[in-house]
Parts: C-alpha cells; sequence; structure tokens
C-alpha cells in the first residue's frame, strides 16, 4: 500500500506530528502524544492531513451520504488511490473485508446495509473496534421487491414475457395471444393470508403494505421491539411458533437476519417447517439464501404447485419451473443507496466527534449528552471482566483528576466507558500522556481515545503487550 518514503521525509513530518502536540482552544491546553511508532504501521505520510478525520471507503459509496463529512473535519479517500492511509474509519458496502485491511489507526467501521457477514465482526471485538450497520436504510426498497415477489408468485409473470418472446421471435405472437393466455392463470393476493417470519424494519413495513392490499397477516418474531410493534397493522395475528404462522399461509414471507454457529439461523426454513406449507405456498426470501434448506424446498416445489421467489443466488433450485431467481437486488435502489451512506456516515461522525455508541452489532448502544462546559471527554474499550471498571476510575483518582460524568455500558465480551473529566490545574498546561498510556497498558483495556480538539488525535492502543499511539 505504501510507497517509498525517504528517511528525511519521516524525520522531518515526525519533528512536526509526534511528542508534545497541544490541542488549542480557548480552554487549557492538552499535551497529546501522536504517532508514536513507525510510519509503516499507520499508512501514507506524504498525505496525511493532520486535523482531519481520515475516512477510507471501500466500494462506491452514494456521494449523497459523503456529503455528511464536511471538508473542514473530514479527509475520503478511496482503497486502489495512491494516497490511502492512515485511516480513522471504514466505510464499505459489500467488500469482504479482511483484518489486514483494517490498519492500526482504524476507530470504527461502518457498513452501508444491513447485515454485516463481510466483516470479521468477533475479530474486530476482539480488537476493540466498534462495527456500525444501518438497520431499516433500505426497509422500503426490500420491501418493493418482497411485493413485488408476492406478483411473481402468483401470476406466472415471468413465465408469460419469456412466452411472448418466443412467439415474437416466429412472428406469431398477435395471432396467439389471446389463446395462450390459460397457460398463466394465477391468483389475486385480497383475501390471501401472508406470514411474515421476522417483524423488524423490512418485516413490519411488509406486513403493513401487504394488509393494505387486502391480506389476512400473520407474524411471528421472539424478539419483537415496541419499535416494530407500533408499525403493525391492526389486526396482525401474532403467532409463538415458525409452524403456527405458515401452516395456512398462502404466502410467506422471510424477514430474518442470518447468524451461523449453534442456536443459529442457517436452514431454519427446513423440512420440518416446509411439510407443513400449504401445497401451492408461496415462499418469498428476500433475507438470506443460507436460510432456507433447499433440499426440502425443491421436494415442495416438485409435488405442489406451490413457489419459491428470492435475490440470492440457489445451485439446486436455479432453473426450477417453480422458482424466481433474481439478482440480489434488495437494496439496489439509488433511494436505498443514498439512506444507508447517509446513516452510516452520521453514525460514524457521532462516535468520532462525541463518542456516542448507535446502531453497532458488536458494541452497546451508548447514548451521550453533550460534555460539560470546559471538560475533557475520555473514552476506554476494554475486556468486560470484573474490576476494570474500578481500576479504571482509580488509575483518574491516583492522577489527580475530578470525574464530571462516567458512563459505562457492556455488550458481551466488550465493556465501553466514557468519561468527562475536569481538567483544572494550578499550571497552564495540562498533560494526558502518561494518563492515557497507563490506561491504555493496564491489563484488559484495548483502546483508549480523547475526544477533544483537534480530529484524529489522541487515540491509542493497547496490540500485544506494546503501545500503540
Amino acid at each position: 500500500m505504501l510507497g517509498r518514503i525517504s528517511a528525511s521525509h519521516i524525520r522531518s513530518q515526525r519533528a512536526v506530528l509526534r511528542n508534545n502536540i497541544r490541542v488549542f482552544s480557548n480552554k487549557p491546553d492538552v499535551e497529546l502524544e501522536n504517532y508514536r511508532s513507525e510510519w509503516k504501521t499507520y499508512g501514507d505520510i506524504k498525505n496525511y492531513t493532520p486535523g482531519k478525520f481520515t475516512i477510507q471507503t471501500f466500494n462506491k459509496i452514494s456521494p449523497f451520504g459523503l456529503k455528511r463529512f464536511e471538508d473542514e473535519a473530514y479527509d475520503i479517500r478511496a482503497t486502489g488511490d495512491e494516497n490511502v492511509g492512515n485511516a480513522h474509519a471504514v466505510l464499505l458496502r459489500s467488500h469482504k473485508l479482511q483484518e489486514d485491511e483494517i490498519m492500526h489507526t482504524v476507530r470504527a467501521i461502518a457498513r452501508c446495509g444491513a447485515g454485516t457477514n463481510n466483516v470479521p465482526v468477533a475479530r474486530c471485538s476482539e480488537l476493540g473496534i466498534p462495527v456500525f450497520n444501518t438497520p431499516g436504510a433500505n426497509a422500503n426498497a426490500v420491501k418493493e421487491l418482497v411485493i413485488a415477489g408476492m406478483f411473481l408468485g402468483s401470476r406466472r409473470v415471468i413465465d408469460g414475457i419469456n412466452h411472448m418472446k418466443d412467439l415474437g421471435s416466429q412472428g406469431i405472437a398477435k395471432e396467439r395471444v389471446e389463446k395462450d393466455k390459460a397457460m398463466f392463470g394465477g391468483q389475486e393476493l385480497k383475501g390471501k393470508t401472508l406470514a411474515v417470519i421476522g417483524l423488524g424494519h423490512i418485516g413490519a413495513a411488509t406486513a403493513r403494505d401487504a394488509s393494505a392490499l387486502g391480506m389476512d397477516i400473520v407474524g411471528y418474531d421472539p424478539g419483537l421491539s415496541i419499535t416494530s410493534a407500533l408499525k403493525l397493522p391492526n389486526g396482525i395475528d401474532l403467532s409463538d411458533s415458525i409452524s403456527a404462522a405458515v401452516s395456512n399461509a398462502d404466502y410467506i414471507s422471510i424477514n430474518i437476519p442470518y447468524v451461523k454457529g449453534e442456536n443459529g439461523t442457517h436452514g431454519i426454513i427446513g423440512k420440518d417447517i416446509i411439510e407443513q406449507l400449504k401445497s401451492d405456498a408461496v415462499i418469498l426470501n428476500f433475507a438470506r439464501g443460507e436460510l432456507v434448506d433447499s433440499e426440502a424446498m425443491k421436494v415442495h416445489l416438485d409435488n405442489g404447485n406451490g413457489r419459491y421467489v428470492s435475490d440470492f443466488p440457489d445451485d439446486l433450485l436455479w432453473d426450477h419451473k417453480n422458482a424466481v431467481i433474481l439478482p440480489h437486488l434488495g437494496a439496489s435502489t439509488e433511494e436505498a443507496e443514498d439512506a444507508a451512506a447517509a446513516m452510516a456516515a452520521d453514525t460514524i461522525k457521532c462516535y468520532l466527534e462525541n463518542g456516542t455508541i448507535k446502531n453497532s452489532v458488536n458494541f452497546p448502544a451508548t447514548a451521550l449528552s453533550d460534555r460539560p462546559e470546559g471538560s475533557i471527554r475520555m473514552t476506554v474499550i476494554n475486556k468486560n471482566q470484573p474490576g476494570m471498571l474500578a481500576r479504571i476510575t482509580e488509575i483518574f483518582g491516583e492522577s489527580g483528576l475530578n470525574i464530571f460524568q462516567q458512563v459505562n455500558q457492556s455488550r458481551g465480551d466488550v465493556a465501553y466507558n466514557v468519561l468527562d473529566i475536569d481538567p483544572t490545574w494550578d499550571h497552564e498546561n495540562i498533560s494526558l500522556k502518561d494518563l492515557q498510556k497507563t490506561l491504555t497498558m493496564t491489563d484488559g483495556v484495548l483502546s483508549s481515545r480523547v475526544v477533544y480538539g483537534t480530529p484524529g488525535k489522541g487515540y491509542a492502543r493497547n496490540i500485544d503487550g506494546q503501545y500503540w499511539v
């Protein structure tokens, strides 16, 4: 990634950037360390812009979303550019991110979409890096495709289109158009029953709009949130199991996340569920292909007049006469890409500028108020183990610092601490260098950050017992 850089150039840049960097404002001056280690660890030194956050993008990100990053405080660089380096955050869509692509300087990763299967989330948790997604940003786009899928599964529209193309190639389309329409009879949606499995953003929207089309709605979601519940149509019948929800349904929409491993959702729509379906039931899978047992689905399609409509590839069902397999079009609208990019950008900004965590898939949600006037905000990410909070506050106490307010949240193996401290000293300048190093190198701490002053500075990590700042 990096070009060769002369030793003299490195020395000149280090002279400007490393020890005794001060953050000037109308508040006390704060001494921080910045870039102590070799520049090859961080990336591109020649094009490093002090005083700005660097956002590295993978894939083509909507310009609408990128405009959320103000030019005065952010530097956007696409992967593949000669000048990419020193990233403070990563923004991506479908790129399968590898650990060696995550620089030591990266504080956060955001995916413009709901799923994060292309991000090494578990490893990011171990490294102390929050991963964000954009739940609901593409809900309308996917919901519209689910509704379209119901029509495609009801009326054999695609078969009819292909038939007319064949007749047209023979020059006999006009004379056969009326005679052949009986080959493609179907049913209407009104009065039919739709089972919605998963009532999150997409599921709730699908249930609401299908109800407006005159369908009866049955739903199943053991983790139904209050927010989603308020979006459901009146009269929805909530079931206590997937089997109960689908047994009398004419249409089944699958809207649940794909989770690997034990107690995951791989193949959750399996033989035991599919055997409960009506022989002519239409299954709509715009969630993840791995949720459905293809072998069991083939038996259903072979033995009845049911349909399977999905926008995920399937090596077994792709050419089945009762299957409609589309490209992965769920969120492929301009509006959805704009909304997802804007939400991801706003999430990254809130975290970098304020420390707020929202829509993270591996860190605890942490809503933060503004810093008390004159205070300095520090965050500490640590392993969620006994005694850590006490040790962190003890270190601040040993430094003679008063804590204005403190927030501690945890999720799984990760804990997140936010401390607003009183910088009042008898002397003019305040040094946080030693405090931050002591905090960061405490056993169990993964990283620390000073959310104050010049963007991009004040971040330190404990990597295998080495201090990186």
